[in-house]
C-alpha cells in the first residue's frame, strides 16, 4: 500500500507540473495583456506596472520566479484586485464553494444511490421508467439551462425563493438542486446498471433461495459491490464540485472560486489564472489518489500496483 501510494503521489507531482507549463504557455500565448483592459495606460505606465509585477523579464524566467514562489506557499499578487494576493482571494472563496459543493454531492450520492437501486429492483416496471426519463432529463439538460428556469418559475414567477448570493438557507436550494442534478441523473444510470449486474450474481441467488429479503439482500450484500463504480465517479466530481461549478456560481452570483476564476480569464490576472489552475489540478488529483484508495478499503479483493 505504502509504495502503492508513494507510485501514485510522485505521478500527481508530475501531472501538477505539466498542467503548469501548459497552462503558463497557452496563458502568454493569447495576444494582450492583463494590462491593456486599463483606461489611458500609457507605454511609460505599462513598462512600469509590467516591472513592478515582474512581467519585464523573458517569460521562462517569469515561470521560474513564479514556481519559486509557489513552492514557498506564495501564490503571488492579484494584478486587477489590488491590494490581494492570490493566497487571500483562493482561501477565502474556496469554503464558500466547498460549503455549497459538498452539500450538493450529498443530495446527489444520497438521491441517485437510492433511485438507481430501487430502478434495479422494479426493472421493467413504470417506476424503472419514470425514474430513468428523469435522469436522461438530468444528463441531456445543460446546467445553465437548470438554473435559468428555476431562477425563473421558483424566483422570479413564484417568487418563493431567492435567487442570488448565499445569505440564508433558502438561497441554497436553487444552486445546489442546479449543481445535484446532472451527477445525480449520471449516478442514478449508473448505480441502476450496476445494481442490475450486483443482482444476477450467484450470491445474491444463494441469498435469494435461502429467503433473504429483499431490503437485506439489496443493502447488505449487492450494493457493496455494486456501489464500486459510484466510487470511481465520486472522486472527479467531489474534486471538481467542491472547486465550484463555474456556470452556476455565475449565475447565482456567488461569491465562489468558480467565480473567481472566470473573473480572472477574462481579466488577464495571471497570477490567479495560475494559482487558481493548480490550486483545481491539485485537489483534483487529490481526490483521484484518495478514491484509488478507497477502493481497496471497500473491496479487498483488489490488488493495487
Amino acid at each position: 500500500m505504502a509504495k502503492y501510494v508513494c507510485k501514485r503521489v510522485g505521478y500527481a507531482i508530475l501531472t501538477i507540473f505539466l498542467i503548469s507549463v501548459i497552462t503558463f504557455t497557452v496563458m502568454n500565448l493569447i495576444p494582450g495583456g492583463p494590462f491593456l483592459s486599463e483606461k489611458a495606460v500609457t507605454p511609460a505606465t505599462q513598462a512600469a506596472l509590467e516591472a513592478k509585477y515582474g512581467l519585464d523579464v523573458p517569460k521562462p524566467q517569469q515561470y521560474l520566479n513564479y514556481m519559486n514562489g509557489l513552492l514557498h506557499g506564495d501564490f503571488g499578487e492579484s494584478l486587477k484586485q489590488k491590494g490581494r494576493t492570490a493566497n487571500d482571494i483562493i482561501f477565502s472563496t474556496f469554503p464558500v464553494s466547498a460549503r455549497l459543493g459538498g452539500i450538493s454531492i450529498l443530495v446527489a450520492l444520497v438521491a441517485g444511490v437510492g433511485l438507481g437501486s430501487v430502478a434495479a429492483m422494479c426493472r421493467g416496471k413504470w417506476g424503472d421508467q419514470l425514474i430513468m426519463v428523469v435522469s436522461t432529463l438530468g444528463i441531456a439538460v445543460p446546467s445553465f439551462v437548470v438554473a435559468t428556469a428555476l431562477m425563473k418559475i421558483f424566483g422570479v414567477e413564484l417568487k418563493w425563493l431567492p435567487t442570488m448570493g448565499l445569505s440564508t438557507p433558502l438561497h441554497y436550494i436553487l444552486p445546489v438542486f442546479t449543481l445535484a442534478f446532472y451527477p445525480m441523473a449520471y449516478i442514478t444510470r449508473l448505480m441502476r446498471s450496476s445494481m442490475l449486474d450486483a443482482l444476477n450474481q450467484d450470491y445474491i441467488r444463494t441469498a435469494r433461495a435461502k429467503g433473504v429479503s429483499k431490503f437485506k439482500m439489496l443493502f447488505k450484500h449487492a450494493l457493496r459491490n455494486a456501489i464500486l463504480p459510484i466510487i470511481t465517479y465520486a472522486g472527479p466530481l467531489l474534486a471538481f464540485t467542491l472547486s465550484g461549478s463555474f456556470v452556476v456560481e455565475k449565475i447565482f452570483n456567488i461569491p465562489g472560486l468558480g467565480r473567481e476564476f472566470i473573473n480572472c480569464i477574462t481579466g488577464r490576472d495571471y497570477p490567479m489564472v495560475m494559482s487558481t489552475t493548480i490550486f483545481l489540478a491539485t485537489f483534483l488529483v487529490l481526490m483521484n489518489v484518495i478514491v484509488d484508495i478507497l477502493y481497496k478499503i471497500v473491496d479487498p479483493r483488489i490488488k493495487l500496483r
